[in-house]
């Protein structure tokens, strides 16, 4: 890239060139018709300010930092606040990650130049405690701060984890108190705190809509309560189970708080049987449901199978299932007797026994359902073209893989699926490996 007032020169020449390959070159960039050529006429320097801007927002962080140095005007397009709203902070220790760490020195003329700039901010961080004290120092400083989306996102575990509480806090205190407009924020897998999550409310409870905080251990029942009661304008909500209560449900369905649009449950358990699970009223689930009737209910299951026991036993209006770890066929069968908003169905293992009958009574109930997908598991090539046929073209994605599906008398592979393809109306194959 050469500075401002200097012609770039689309080729050089070599010895021996002849007129004619002189034509033919500048013709590639001219018309031909004896205007300048545009290629080596262009003075870089002298680009309207929207369209440098332009080009410096398709450029990485680097690249942008070089570009800058090409003239006074380029740098003072590099300075522009629009530029540096939206920013990720990556931060990481360059032996033991992958990640290319943002320069200290940018950091720096971040927080010195637009720290008032920044509304969309993100810190992605590797599994190190210092990349974590790090994001944590920066947050510290963002003392001028109008943040509307926060994001600390970690790479591998334990990262923000192994960071002091008191510091965390500390530093999060600084954008929840100086913001004033935060709309989004995901922190998963942080010491976050109850305290901390009041100052959040007192300062931005008109203007959060989007909470997710999974894995945050420090987090009570009641302090999300807090946030449910307040934050009238709250849409999209991701927590953990173990804060999933019926007094939070009840608290969304108040006549004061907008429709929930967006509700996902992580169910963990780390360490088998150590773990009682609560079970939630079907009249908290109800009560959602009439507030918010759109509402999508989406859960994921890492539990083993004798942790099942409090779900499902009533009807309950979730309308994405992921299980992540075997099911049993017992708890296959309450999902299709209990979940009639059922829209989406992972199962990534099951056993070695044949699913056809929890399949079939899932097609009958689950009316709205339009994607499945299944693992480890087993069904006869009959059952899940019976299974296909009551769903019929409504299913969108149908992910299987070809061993779960068992041959019979009836159908082979290759029969199968041309049977398939012509209830869902489309070409359709049994999957090589998983596609969720």
């Amino acid at each position: 890239m050469k500075r401002a007032g200097q012609k770039v020169v689309a080729g050089t020449e070599t010895p021996g060139t002849s007129q004619t390959s002189k034509k033919q070159k500048t013709s590639l960039c001219g018309s031909g018709f004896g205007e300048s050529d545009p290629c080596t006429s262009m003075d870089w320097g002298s680009l309207p300010h929207h369209v440098i801007l332009r080009v410096f927002q398709f450029l990485t962080l680097v690249d942008r930092a070089r570009a800058s140095s090409v003239c006074r005007r380029w740098n003072e397009v590099f300075h522009i606040p629009d530029l540096w709203r939206r920013f990720e902070f990556e931060l990481s220790q360059p032996a033991t990650s992958y990640l290319k760490s943002t320069h200290p020195d940018l950091i720096q003329q971040i927080i010195k130049r637009h720290a008032d700039h920044l509304q969309y901010v993100s810190f992605k961080v590797d599994s190190s405690t210092e990349s974590a004290e790090a994001a944590c120092d920066i947050l510290s400083q963002l003392v001028n701060c109008s943040i509307k989306t926060l994001g600390l996102i970690s790479t591998a575990k334990p990262s923000f984890m192994n960071v002091s509480k008191a510091h965390f806090a500390s530093a999060l205190t600084v954008v929840f108190v100086n913001s004033k407009s935060l709309s989004s924020i995901k922190i998963d897998d942080t010491p976050l705190d109850d305290p901390s999550l009041k100052v959040l409310v007192a300062n931005n409870s008109d203007t959060l809509k989007l909470l997710k905080m999974s894995s945050c251990p420090h987090v009570s029942p009641a302090g999300i309560l807090c946030v449910a009661d307040q934050c009238h304008g709250l849409k999209e909500l991701a927590l953990n189970y173990y804060i999933l209560s019926d007094e939070l449900l009840l608290a969304l369905s108040s006549e004061k708080h907008v429709d929930l649009e967006h509700l996902r449950i992580d169910v963990v358990s780390e360490n088998p049987g150590q773990v009682q699970f609560h079970t939630i009223k079907k009249q908290s689930w109800d009560a959602l449901v009439k507030h918010s009737p759109k509402v999508n209910i989406v859960m994921y299951f890492f539990l083993y199978e004798d942790e099942f026991d409090a779900f499902f036993r009533e009807e309950t209006p979730v309308t994405h299932l992921y299980f992540g770890r075997a099911v049993s066929k017992a708890m296959l069968g309450r999902i299709g007797m209990n979940c009639p908003r059922l829209i989406e169905l992972v199962v990534c293992a099951n056993g070695l026994q044949p699913l056809d009958d929890e399949l079939i009574q899932i097609a009958e109930r689950c009316k709205n359902l339009t994607a499945m997908g299944l693992g480890e598991c087993e069904v006869t090539c009959r059952g899940f073209i019976e299974f296909v046929k009551m769903c019929g073209g409504r299913l969108t994605q149908l992910s299987i893989m070809e061993e779960v599906l068992i041959p019979d008398s009836d159908y082979s592979l290759d029969r199968l699926h041309l049977e398939v393809s012509k209830h869902l109306g489309r070409m359709w194959f049994p999957d090589m490996m998983p596609t969720w």
